[in-house]
């Protein structure tokens, strides 16, 4: 059963996930979603890519078995890759956030360009509670919204509600449960009804600036992850307690 959908039809390509209940990516499904986003990034058919999940959540993280020693290098790799596949496609991509959005799915939604989100939608990276932290959004949270924000959201691991998010900056429109859909397609209306190519050299011209992590930030945000924070006591004792269902044992206090 294929985790990742892909659809593509008058210039837009649709990638949706689907691992129910809550679209958690494992391994092969990161592997799956980067070649999906990739595959449709290549087509000089496709105007604008859009991003979903299906179900009751838009993705609700990364396996926590697969951030552990054995299999985290490897899940880094190919989360990242999906990530990048968003941020280095030449089209607009759009998130379209339904449910949670929360750890890894929260850095999809900050790789892409754009993000609608119901009001029953959530954003968060608790990482930090398992003792670990999400490299990606270390990297770009810092520079897309207002720093004491992005200190809350990666320090504290508070998780927000659609409209904080909004106000933050995470969210450019929020609306009713029952509007996601037309509000998603009022705005892909409004991209594919302009110049394809004007798009692709506008969003060239934006990767410019970095609001975004690079390939080679990424890269050393892994390392930093795999070759740091991967060697701490209380990184494995916060995944293997989350994954036990037990409070974690932290070590001694500095």
């Amino acid at each position: 059963m294929p985790a990742v959908h892909v659809t593509i039809e008058r210039g837009l390509a649709r990638v949706e996930l689907d691992r129910p209940p809550l679209n958690v990516v494992d391994l092969e499904a990161a592997a799956e979603l980067a070649a999906a986003i990739e595959g449709a990034a290549a087509r000089d058919d496709v105007a604008v890519i859009v991003i979903s999940g299906r179900g009751r959540a838009f993705c609700a993280g990364v396996d926590v078995r697969d951030h552990l020693p054995d299999r985290g290098a490897a899940m880094l790799r190919a989360f990242h890759r999906a990530c990048l596949a968003l941020i280095e496609a030449p089209q607009p991509v759009i998130a379209v956030v339904q449910g949670a959005a929360l750890g890894g799915g929260c850095e999809l939604t900050l790789a892409c360009d754009l993000v609608i989100a119901s009001e029953r939608a959530t954003f968060g990276q608790p990482e930090i509670k398992l003792g670990v932290f999400p490299p990606l959004a270390a990297v770009a949270l810092p520079r897309m919204i207002a720093s004491h924000h992005a200190s809350e959201l990666l320090l504290t691991g508070r998780i927000v509600g659609a409209a904080e998010a909004a106000r933050m900056g995470l969210v450019n429109r929020m609306t009713g449960q029952t509007g996601l859909d037309a509000a998603a397609e009022e705005m892909l209306d409004e991209l594919l009804a302009l110049s394809p190519a004007s798009l692709r050299l506008t969003k060239e011209l934006m990767l410019r600036s970095r609001t975004r992590p690079t390939a080679e930030e990424i890269a050393d945000a892994e390392r930093f992850y795999v070759e740091r924070l991967m060697h701490t006591p209380d990184a494995i004792e916060g995944l293997q307690a989350f994954m036990e269902k037990r409070p974690p044992r932290w070590g001694k206090r500095p």
